[in-house]
């Protein structure tokens, strides 16, 4: 017998092609159509060596997916289990589908980041302004003004840019978060008795953070995007999981130690997960934008970290 399921648990749902089990990534992703009574409900079957418990994720971008463990497992065996599952809880599914999809719909009619645009910066609405640099300027640059009206992203870009304005922005957000993060690191793994072994910082496609056992964290670098509270909460997180794997009452004490209004900064994060994703015409919407269960039901996290190497 499987695991009870949970919906919306801790994990990492990684977008692949359906494929045949190997022995670096055991699992296969299925096409699949459940006939609920409100309708058929189209999802992604994904039987995974490495998952350890039947859980349901709703991803902005690919939708319902239902992860069960075993690779090996038949299609409809599996099948099987997941899909009465999907019928008890159709009605929360198909709530959250819609929410996604308006999401969506209005980030998309935002449209790529441009001169006049707004941008999140360390939680404040930024206007962006595009100047021309020198014709002698090697080298585009971002300052940060600020302003009595608006605050403001000035992006001066040389002569011989030839990235897009998206990309030079991230590369100076990337920079700003690195900082942020490690001085956030730096106030608190002392207190916590911790001590990293490396901090990356990169475009996460499904994680905030993580953490794995060699003590080695990495981070989604718009993070920076975030209020700085939000950040720092992530990186308390993950440097608990250094010393606590797993999401269990003592998890938790830890966290609360440094960090007591973690729950109102998770709710912001997940308020706002779409958006952070969406920043700078990135359309890759993932699973972190979950909600929480019907009452009775385990509240997702929205900081996974499943304690293992990237």
């Amino acid at each position: 017998m499987l695991p009870a399921p949970r919906l919306g648990a801790c994990g990492t749902i990684r977008p692949m092609a359906p494929h045949r089990p190997d022995r670096r990534d055991a699992a296969v992703e299925t096409p699949a159509r459940a006939a609920l009574p409100g309708g058929d409900l189209e999802y992604t079957l994904r039987r995974s060596d490495r998952a350890r418990r039947f859980r349901v994720t709703v991803d902005p971008r690919r939708g319902v997916i239902a992860t069960v463990p075993g690779a090996r497992i038949a299609e409809p065996r599996a099948r099987a289990l997941v899909e009465p599952f999907l019928a008890q809880r159709e009605a929360w599914l198909r709530r959250h589908l819609a929410r996604q999809a308006a999401v969506a719909d209005r980030l998309a009619a935002v449209g790529p980041i441009r001169d006049g645009a707004l941008l999140r910066y360390r939680g404040e609405p930024h206007r962006v302004r595009v100047v021309a640099g020198s014709p002698a300027s090697r080298r585009s640059r971002v300052e940060r003004v600020g302003g009595e009206e608006e605050d403001q992203l000035l992006v001066t870009l040389a002569a011989t840019e030839r990235r897009p304005l998206g990309a030079v922005l991230e590369a100076w957000l990337r920079v700003r978060a690195r900082d942020a993060l490690e001085a956030a690191i730096a106030r608190h793994a002392p207190a916590l008795g911790v001590a990293p072994t490396r901090v990356t910082v990169r475009d996460t496609r499904s994680r905030w953070g993580s953490a794995s056992r060699a003590r080695r964290l990495s981070f989604s670098w718009r993070l920076v995007l975030a209020p700085p509270d939000v950040l720092e909460t992530v990186a308390v997180h993950e440097l608990a999981h250094l010393r606590v794997f797993g999401h269990g009452p003592g998890f938790w004490v830890l966290v609360a130690s440094r960090r007591p209004d973690h729950p109102a900064q998770r709710r912001w994060l997940r308020t706002h997960a779409a958006e952070l994703h969406a920043a700078l015409g990135h359309d890759d919407l993932l699973d972190i934008t979950r909600r929480p269960l019907p009452a009775g039901a385990r509240l997702p996290s929205l900081l996974a970290a499943e304690g293992r190497d990237e």
